[in-house]
């Protein structure tokens, strides 16, 4: 992915519009839950986890998706996994985080998924972002409280 950094400023140069637009945008879309999501076998969008922006032309963004307490099945090798599409959970994956067992112990972590991308052409968009565990025994559940929520973050950091 080509990047386009900013020039050089020095006193008395002039400051033009071109020059402005390569500093990042900040944030575009931000959805967060604070409520539990409680995990299936099936690929499905977690409670909270989809926002919609219109992207610009020629400009990378940052797409970060944050569970503060992921649970695993209690089965040996058992995963619970997040993922981030692109329009629906049959959509284009962008990236995926898991977090695993070794033991049939259900084991509790934080998960964070972060994908960089300027694909996403200059129409409106929507961002999803999903989960699922490989068994449901012991119930995995996405915890989430007031004070830690789970959220979906879109952040443009810049020209392409």
């Amino acid at each position: 992915m080509p990047i386009n950094p900013n020039t050089t400023f020095t006193a008395g140069a002039v400051y033009t519009a071109d020059q402005s637009n390569r500093f990042p945008r900040g944030v575009v879309a931000y959805a967060s839950s604070a409520s539990n999501y409680t995990l299936t076998a099936t690929m499905t969008q977690a409670t909270g986890m989809t926002v919609t922006f219109v992207p610009s032309a020629n400009r990378n963004y940052k797409i970060t998706y944050y569970e503060p307490i992921v649970e695993t099945p209690s089965v040996t090798s058992g995963s619970t996994i997040l993922k981030i599409f692109v329009g629906t959970t049959a959509g284009t994956l962008l990236n995926q985080g898991v977090i695993q067992t070794s033991a049939a112990v259900k084991i509790y972590g934080t998960v964070v998924t972060t994908a960089v991308t300027s694909a996403l052409g200059t129409s409106s968009v929507t961002i999803i972002g999903g989960a699922s565990s490989s068994a449901v025994t012991g119930a995995p559940v996405l915890q989430r409280q007031a004070t830690i929520p789970s959220f979906l973050l879109v952040e443009d950091i810049g020209p392409a």
